[in-house]
Parts: C-alpha cells; sequence; structure tokens
C-alpha cells in the first residue's frame, strides 16, 4: 500500500500550529484583559469579589453577589484547622518537613480530591439529589427513594450526604442554614425533598442530613450541575491546610506525628534469611 494512502488528516492539528485558542479571553496587548466577555481591570477588578471571579473562571458565568457570599460561607465551613483531617495532615507533614508552603498547601488540596470525601462527593451528592427529586417527581414516594438507596449497601442507610461516621448531627448544616436566612434564601424542590429524606433516616435509623447533602441539595436549587460544583470548589480545603501547615512549620521540624518502627504494623512476609 502506497505511503499516499495511509496519509492521515492533520488539518486540524495544522489549524492550531503555533496557536493558542481560548473561549474565555486573555490579554489583549494596549486594550486590556479579558474574560468571559468582561474587562477585568474595569468590570471586575473593585467592583467583584473574588468569590464572583472565581466562580466565573470555573463555570462561565458571573454569579450575583449573594450567591458568592453564601459560598465563601460554604468554603469557611469545610476548610478547619484540625490536623487530623487528612488533607490537613498533610500539610501539616509538609510543615514538619519545613517544604514550601505552595508545595503543602497544593499536596494538601490534592488530598482532598477523594471519592471518600472532599469536592467529589459534593458532586456525587449533587447527583443524587437531582435524580431523586426526577423519581419523586415521577411518582416515587420518599420512603422508596431512601429504602432503593439503602437496598444497594445490604439496608444499611448509606447515602451520598447523609449520615456522619464519627459524630450524630452536622454543625456546619446549622451554620449554612444560616447563612441561607441571612442571604434572603428560600427552600427550594430539591432543599426541600432533602429534608424530607432526613426525616426518613431520623425515623429508620436516627441519621440525619450533613454538610454534603445540604450543600448538594441548595446548589442543585440555584440551577448548578455536578460538574460545576466539583470545579467551583476545586480549592474547598485549601485555607485549612495552610492552617496546618503554619503550624507545624513553627515548631521543631520532625515533630508532627514522628514514628518509631514498632507503631507500624507490617503485614508483609515473615522475616528470611540471606540464603533463602
Amino acid at each position: 500500500m502506497s505511503s499516499k494512502n495511509n496519509k492521515q488528516d492533520t488539518s486540524f492539528w495544522d489549524e492550531h500550529r503555533n496557536k493558542v485558542f481560548s473561549k474565555r479571553g486573555g490579554w489583549v496587548i494596549g486594550k486590556g484583559v479579558f474574560n468571559c466577555g468582561y474587562d477585568m481591570m474595569h468590570d471586575l477588578v473593585g467592583k467583584k469579589s473574588y468569590m464572583q471571579v472565581m466562580i466565573l473562571n470555573a463555570t462561565g458565568r458571573l454569579p450575583n453577589r449573594k450567591l458568592a457570599d453564601w459560598f465563601e460561607g460554604a468554603h469557611i465551613c469545610l476548610s478547619w484547622p484540625d490536623p487530623r483531617i487528612w488533607c490537613n495532615q498533610i500539610g501539616a507533614l509538609g510543615g514538619t518537613m519545613q517544604t514550601s508552603v505552595v508545595s503543602a498547601t497544593v499536596a494538601g488540596n490534592l488530598a482532598a480530591d477523594s471519592k471518600g470525601y472532599g469536592q467529589k462527593t459534593l458532586a456525587d451528592g449533587v447527583s443524587f439529589i437531582q435524580k431523586a427529586l426526577a423519581a419523586y417527581t415521577n411518582g416515587l414516594s420518599v420512603a422508596e427513594i431512601v429504602s432503593e438507596k439503602c437496598a444497594k449497601y445490604g439496608g444499611k442507610p448509606i447515602i451520598m450526604g447523609y449520615a456522619r461516621p464519627i459524630a450524630k448531627g452536622d454543625e456546619r448544616v446549622e451554620a449554612m442554614e444560616r447563612v441561607s436566612r441571612s442571604l434572603g434564601y428560600s427552600v427550594g424542590p430539591h432543599l426541600d425533598l432533602a429534608y424530607q429524606i432526613e426525616q426518613v433516616l431520623l425515623d429508620r435509623f436516627n441519621e440525619s442530613m450533613n454538610i454534603n447533602g445540604y450543600m448538594s441539595a441548595f446548589l442543585s436549587d440555584q440551577g448548578l450541575t455536578p460538574e460545576e460544583v466539583y470545579q467551583i470548589c476545586a480549592v474547598l480545603v485549601n485555607s485549612g491546610v495552610t492552617a496546618c501547615y503554619l503550624d507545624a512549620y513553627g515548631r521543631a521540624g520532625g515533630a508532627f506525628m514522628p514514628l518509631q518502627c514498632e507503631d507500624i504494623e507490617y503485614q508483609g512476609k515473615p522475616a528470611r534469611g540471606l540464603s533463602e
């Protein structure tokens, strides 16, 4: 077969060669810096909050100040300076090793990108409550929604956004409910369903909604998709990680959670001699 017949169509790559394309904008020398149609120096700087611009960068849409203020409250709610939290442990370990604050904080944020907790679980929570509302609208009862979900886990109350592994209740829900009321938000259909699900779980298992469930339902009522919530919350744990880094950095090197050999539970093969 000739090389002529094997020649691939490279027109797409040729069009992009030595060029940078952006749907968001960028710096036009002599004219300004543009972001999704906004002139950043004139339309955004000093006129919009940092959180508004962060959401603009994450979604391509500039939110009103009210929603941005709500997100700011949520970021405070979900980033504690507690070094026992896994992502914060990463920051503290960086501090005790005297790494840079940037490397430790970035590593802590990466640790939060998990299926067990963090931003991905928020996306999963949004997906669950949106599907649940669709099922409820189509005639499925709240009790049936709960039963179907629990049945997948042997009848256990394992539903994204509900229950808590260590403690009962969630003080963060009350805090964000207070923020919502102060900003003038009302309960929408997703949040109303979330409260109904909570009541069923309280009656059956004495388990309540956690902050994931509240945020997921609230943000669904604001028209956000799971992907957009994930993108907006990319650095959700940022400030807590930095705090734990600095706490450990200010102490003697290696002072955070030092271990002796006997502290490690070895589960590998038994010790072998050199002849083995």
